[in-house]
């Protein structure tokens, strides 16, 4: 590890981890640590991966960090899916962070390999997926919050025609009927839609992990170190888990003086109290920055394709499901800001938010509270390029603790 005082905080898929935990966070504060520092892996990560992120993401901090202020670090490390760009996903990661779906993934990965062109074998692809993803138990439950994607639920051959045209690997799809010209090439978008189905378990999984773990983790070790300046930290999926803790913060609780957002993997509205195309609804997060003692920063890139493209896609099949009947035009379109990330573009419908510079950040500094939007694109050219002392910096900024 790259850095120290460092501690690793572990949780299960359930937001569960073994005790001892919180005490050992509060035993820094008892040795002089004031500020900790809080880091969350996305989700391609195995364990070992994950704590090697934290040593790299973490290594220009002791530099950066102004004398006399004594900061300690944390990684936080969940059951993510390391999902690689192999023709057929890897089986054995799959059945890592969903050991009880290991037929399931068998069978899955049987098809991929095989791609028969029988229609059948699609149906069977399509009810593979809901049952990796537990689809029939979230439409039947009042506690799932987000809308079952609606490319769980529609015909699997037109799914997988349309993630293999947004991949560029077909021509337009048919208004209706099946597909002609071979479906074995439609295969091709089947993986897609495997790896957007993973999407959905993981996007569940970091939300539960941030809301019913670390939320709580973080209520208890202020209840014991009540002096602990917390700083929250997330990149992907891990931004959408530190953002969720806020929510699971006990009543009162208000250890977390700052949160950074590297690329986040959740809707530019997540803050919002009004949704701009939709003033009835608020965002998922409607104003929980209001729970930090600092500012909330969401640092984005326009160079980041997986959230530019891929994310905006599956938003709109989560969020509309008559849109995949008859293929409506620009269904695949991904400039319609209702899709849009908060990695992408920054925080919006937040009235004060402050857009900034990375170049500005660096040379005035992070405001001192609210929403704040940072340009990273300069710096920051694909979803995982995070590990930059320029981002450091930021993550520094916010929590003023630099030099």
């Amino acid at each position: 590890m790259s850095v120290e005082p460092y501690r690793e905080i572990s949780f299960d898929k359930d937001g569960d981890g073994p005790p001892g935990q919180a005490s050992e966070l509060a035993a820094l504060a008892r040795r002089g640590v004031g500020d900790l520092v809080v880091f969350a892996h996305g989700w391609n990560s195995s364990p070992s991966g994950a704590t090697r992120l934290c040593s790299d993401f973490f290594a220009p901090f002791p530099g950066l960090i102004a004398p006399g202020v004594e900061a300690g670090y944390a990684g936080v490390v969940w059951p993510s899916m390391m999902f690689s760009d192999e023709p057929v996903p890897d089986y054995r990661a799959l059945v890592t962070v969903l050991p009880e779906k290991e037929p399931v993934i068998g069978r899955l990965t049987e098809l991929l390999a095989a791609a028969p062109a029988e229609e059948s074998a699609f149906d069977e692809f399509g009810a593979l997926l809901r049952e990796l993803t537990d689809v029939n138990a979230d439409m039947g439950s009042a506690a799932v919050r987000e809308p079952v994607p609606a490319f769980l639920v529609a015909d699997p051959v037109a799914v997988c025609a349309l993630f293999t045209e947004a991949l560029g690997g077909a021509g337009p799809v048919p208004p209706e009927g099946f597909l002609g010209g071979g479906p074995k090439r439609y295969w091709k978008g089947a993986k897609e839609a495997l790896r957007q189905a993973t999407y959905y378990v993981m996007k569940k999984r970091a939300g539960r992990v941030g809301e019913h773990g670390l939320g709580p983790l973080l209520g208890e070790v202020a209840r014991t170190a009540p002096g602990l300046r917390v700083h929250l930290v997330g990149h992907s999926m891990g931004a959408r888990l530190v953002a969720h803790a806020l929510r699971g913060l006990p009543a009162g609780a208000r250890p977390v003086a700052s949160v950074t957002l590297l690329q986040g993997a959740f809707s530019h509205y997540a803050f919002a109290a009004r949704l701009p195309h939709d003033p009835r609804r608020s965002g998922s997060l409607r104003d929980l920055q209001h729970r930090v003692r600092g500012p909330v920063v969401a640092c984005h890139s326009r160079h980041d394709t997986a959230l530019g493209v891929m994310y905006p896609l599956a938003s709109r099949l989560a969020n509309d499901s008559d849109s995949l009947t008859g293929f409506p035009a620009g269904l695949l379109g991904t400039d319609d800001p209702r899709w849009g990330a908060i990695g992408h573009d920054g925080i919006r419908a937040v009235p004060g938010t402050v857009e900034r510079t990375l170049a500005e950040v660096l040379r005035e500094g992070v405001p001192g509270s609210g929403c704040v939007s940072v340009d990273a694109a300069e710096t920051v050219r694909s979803h995982s390029d995070i590990c930059r002392p320029e981002l450091a910096r930021v993550v520094v900024s916010a929590s003023r603790t630099g030099r």
